[in-house]
């Protein structure tokens, strides 16, 4: 027999950047609880359309945790009070009947409110833009064992990558420091040997953006990691804090 549980959801409502926002307060009764958290807020849209009233506006498109867009801050932590999983794969049975569910953005300086749960995070692109890329002229495709990579650092660079710009890290951060976001990007390329060419440029250029755009310093609280969607761990902003003050030094 499916499982239903009856919740009071207080949501964050923004017309606009510079509108006044507020929490409002909806209940929704009988959800199931093989709903994943995004299809409950579909049927609470739907029903708040057949009233004639706004729905609310969040960001989704894979649904699948991979495109990291269903950045929703639930009950104080980023994503949800389940441990690696984006809001998408967050399911209602990890809430109780009667419960209350706070829902907000990402609150950060770098993520400015669009609309409701919406935020523009071009932030990450404009790190990503600053240094996250190998620009070197590699010739043709070189023989796949012609460059011999250890399983260790092959795999680092794997588990960085994972990283899906989600911004759960800096929401996560007293500081709203994009630290580990920035660190993954820069691992997972300072690990491998096509990186290491402008690892000193990358590092500088990828900082300096972030400063730019408005993140916080990093004080290792590793509420970040805490939070992380997909476990990236903090030993990438100390490679990161080694890249950087190799590319000071040379410089």
């Amino acid at each position: 027999m499916e499982k239903t549980i009856n919740i009071t959801l207080k949501i964050w409502r923004q017309k606009g950047p510079k509108a006044q926002g507020g929490f409002q307060t909806y209940k929704l009764d009988k959800v199931s609880t093989d709903c994943s958290f995004l299809e409950m807020l579909d049927i609470l849209n739907e029903q708040l359309i057949n009233k004639g009233e706004e729905p609310i506006a969040f960001d989704h498109d894979c649904r699948e945790g991979i495109c990291g867009m269903c950045s929703l801050y639930i009950n104080g932590h980023p994503h949800g009070p389940d441990t690696q999983v984006t809001t998408c794969q967050l399911h209602m049975r990890k809430f109780k009947d009667g419960e209350t569910i706070t829902i907000e953005p990402w609150r950060s300086a770098g993520f400015p409110v669009i609309r409701d749960l919406m935020v523009d995070r071009g932030a990450y692109d404009k790190i990503i833009q600053a240094g996250g890329y190998v620009n070197v002229n590699t010739g043709g495709v070189p023989d796949a064992n012609s460059t011999p990579i250890s399983k260790i650092d092959a795999d680092e660079a794997m588990d960085s990558a994972s990283c899906i710009g989600c911004g759960a890290c800096a929401a996560a951060c007293k500081n709203g420091s994009a630290m580990l976001f920035v660190s993954a990007k820069v691992s997972q390329l300072a690990l491998l040997p096509q990186g290491r060419v402008e690892a000193a440029a990358r590092a500088k250029a990828m900082v300096a953006k972030m400063d730019e755009v408005g993140f916080g310093n990093c004080t290792n609280t590793r509420q970040c990691e805490a939070e992380c969607p997909k476990g990236i761990s903090i030993s990438n902003i100390a490679r990161l804090n080694r890249e950087f003050l190799k590319a000071t030094l040379k410089s």
